[in-house]
């Protein structure tokens, strides 16, 4: 006996691919971008792109040790690498350590060393992943790690297998809006606008997201990579207030590329007053050239972009690379 019922649809969220792999959320800014843009970016843009004098204050001088770092403070380590002590926990975001950002030796080469040594980092009680991207997971940095046997590993769908390739035994992946808890602290993968990749076959066969970590009466928003969207308002009513917003500054020319996978300083004022941020530190810039544009004006246009917005200057933080500041 046969039937002409409709069958049901396969009850699968939005940002997940029929046939596998992954996409921003509804509402995302678009890649308008055509081969030709690409072509130009990689050969022109990049190849003209100069560095200018790295500033004397960009970096701390003081030595860090991340062991003794205060409660509810937060340690640039560059890029998109912070060290949080919240509510007694440790927790590291996106380890980028080494000097090159992509596979076996090639690919752009940071021109600032970061604050702390992939060797020297102390046993942390959760490390981070925001998404797969070279300097956002950083394989020889994850290898010399220490604890990798007792180190929880947290990270979006997809990412699991690389993780335990590198030697982690406690990995979690998880999807948006989903959480991992342990002892009073709770990371949980939220939306972000960008895309994954680590080779030609793999793009957004893994997810990205930002990420929630919650600990006592502290909150933090960290933004990985993203654009700017939508779907931050989404975030600040389900997930927010945040104490702080760990958001992307760099990394965001020609915009006929990047205005899909990176915000600019402006547009990272807004995503951290949709999601309700009462602090928001400016990252992702002035460690490595990845995009043309100068990698120093980020930080004033952060600040100038907090005025006009009426978030207020003295809640956008810039960090020299090895600072810490409580929140």
């Amino acid at each position: 006996m046969t039937s002409d019922a409709p069958v049901p649809p396969i009850d699968r969220p939005a940002h997940h691919r029929l046939g596998g792999g992954f996409r921003n959320p509804p509402g995302s800014p678009k890649q308008k971008a055509k081969l030709q843009d690409f072509i130009k970016f990689l050969l022109v843009d990049m190849r003209r792109a100069t560095l200018p004098p790295i500033p004397a204050d960009i970096a701390t001088q003081r030595p860090l040790n991340l062991a003794e770092l205060p409660d509810n403070h937060v340690a640039w380590l560059g890029h998109a690498c912070f060290a949080i002590k919240i509510a007694g926990n440790l927790v590291l975001t996106d380890p980028y350590l080494s000097r090159t950002a992509g596979p076996f030796g090639f690919g752009p080469q940071r021109f600032l060393h970061p604050a702390v040594r992939s060797a020297d980092l102390p046993r942390f009680d959760a490390i981070v992943i925001s998404h797969n991207h070279y300097d956002h997971l950083d394989s020889k940095a994850l290898r010399a790690y220490r604890w990798r046997n007792e180190t929880p590993m947290i990270c979006p769908l997809g990412n699991g297998a690389l993780l335990s390739r590198l030697g982690f035994t406690e990995v979690h992946e998880l999807d948006w809006w989903q959480n991992w808890s342990q002892a009073g602290l709770t990371i949980g993968a939220l939306p972000a606008v960008h895309f994954s990749g680590r080779g030609l076959l793999d793009r957004n066969r893994s997810l990205w997201a930002s990420v929630s970590i919650a600990a006592g009466e502290r909150r933090i928003w960290f933004g990985g990579d993203t654009a700017a969207g939508a779907v931050f308002d989404e975030i600040g009513d389900r997930a927010g207030p945040f104490d702080l917003a760990l958001v992307g500054i760099g990394a965001y020319e020609p915009r006929i590329i990047m205005e899909a996978s990176h915000a600019t300083p402006e547009e990272a004022i807004t995503i951290a007053r949709q999601i309700r941020a009462r602090h928001a530190v400016g990252m992702h810039w002035g460690s490595i050239m990845l995009t043309p544009e100068n990698p120093f004006e980020a930080p004033a246009r952060f600040r100038k972009a907090a005025l006009e917005q009426q978030y207020g200057a003295s809640n956008a933080w810039i960090l020299q690379v090895g600072e810490a500041r409580g929140f």
